[in-house]
C-alpha cells in the first residue's frame, strides 16, 4: 500500500469512527438515503423552479447540470471500477459496488455550485455534510468523495453561462446570477 492509499484508509477509519455515536450514524444514514441518485438535489432544484418563477429556467438548468454531473460520475465509476472500502463495516446499503468517484459528492457539489449561484445559501453546508456522511457510513474513501466533489463543482461551474441563460441575466465572475 502506498502513502496515499494508507492516508485514504486512515482518514476513512477515523471518520467512520464518528458513526459509533448513534445520533451521528442516524444523520449520516439519513443524508445518504436522501442523496441516493441525486434525489435531494433534484427535488430542491424543482422546488426552486416552482418557487422562483422569474428564474425558473435557471433553476431547471441548474437541476439539469446536477443530473448531468451525476450521470458523468456513474460513467467514470464504470471505467475505474474501484471497489468500495473493505476495512470498515458499511452502515448503509449501496446501489452499486464501485466507489470512485462518489456520485453523492458529485451531485451534492454540482447542486451547491448551481443552486448557490441562485442564492440558495443552505446548499453548500448540506452538500458538505452529505460528503462527510459518505465517509461516516463507510462506503467511500476520502479520495472518492474529493474526486466526486471536484467533478460536480466543475460541471456546474462550466455550465454557469448556460444556466444564466435561463434568467436573461449574466453570471458574475463568482458564478452568482444577479436578481
Amino acid at each position: 500500500m502506498d502513502d496515499l492509499d494508507d492516508l485514504d484508509h486512515r482518514l476513512l477509519s477515523a471518520l467512520h469512527g464518528l458513526g459509533t455515536d448513534p445520533r451521528v450514524a442516524a444523520v449520516a444514514r439519513g443524508l445518504s438515503r436522501a442523496g441516493e441518485h441525486g434525489a435531494l438535489w433534484f427535488a430542491a432544484g424543482l422546488a426552486g423552479a416552482a418557487a422562483d418563477r422569474p428564474r425558473r429556467g435557471a433553476w431547471l438548468r441548474g437541476t439539469a447540470l446536477t443530473a448531468g454531473a451525476h450521470l458523468a460520475s456513474m460513467g467514470v465509476k464504470r471505467i475505474v471500477r474501484r471497489p468500495r472500502p473493505g476495512h470498515v463495516e458499511p452502515r448503509v446499503r449501496t446501489a452499486g459496488r464501485h466507489s470512485f468517484p462518489s456520485s453523492h459528492a458529485t451531485s451534492a457539489a454540482a447542486a451547491a455550485v448551481a443552486f448557490g449561484a441562485l442564492g440558495a445559501r443552505s446548499a453548500a453546508p448540506v452538500a458538505a455534510a452529505m460528503c462527510v456522511a459518505r465517509l461516516v457510513v463507510g462506503v467511500h474513501y476520502p479520495s472518492d468523495v474529493a474526486a466526486g466533489a471536484v467533478l460536480g463543482a466543475l460541471t456546474a461551474r462550466l455550465g454557469g453561462r448556460w444556466m444564466a441563460a435561463g434568467t436573461g441575466r449574466p453570471a458574475t465572475s463568482a458564478g452568482s446570477i444577479h436578481d
